[in-house]
């Protein structure tokens, strides 16, 4: 059960390219979005189609395969772990931001030529 305490599973559709960073070690971070939808019906009976945005993040050898591999649409399943963080932006503004830190990707749909 230990490693149930901070578990995301998810499948969706990249909403955008990796954005890449290499740092001076040569180490490699990709972050992007990617959209889940869930489509049900409403107590109308009206069909609702419900989307949401989750921030990835990749580092060393998947941030590669991410780089090399993924584009905007592409459909993944993803497994991680929820990290929560606090960054100045330029203005000097505390900003907080949720990602999920991906440990495992699989790349689903056709492939691609």
């Amino acid at each position: 059960m230990y490693a149930l305490k901070n578990k995301v599973q998810l499948i969706g559709n990249l909403g955008n390219a990796p954005e890449v960073k290499t740092f001076e070690s040569g180490k490699k971070v990709a972050s992007f979005r990617i959209a889940t939808t869930e489509i049900y019906r409403n107590a109308k009976g009206e069909k609702v189609k419900d989307t949401q945005w989750h921030n990835l993040v990749m580092w060393g050898k998947l941030a590669e395969i991410a780089e090399k591999y993924l584009d905007k649409g592409k459909e993944v399943a993803i497994e991680g772990k929820l990290v929560s963080r606090n960054y100045a932006d330029k203005e000097g503004n505390k900003k907080y931001i949720t990602e999920i830190q991906v440990n495992e990707l699989l790349m689903l749909g056709a492939k691609s030529e």
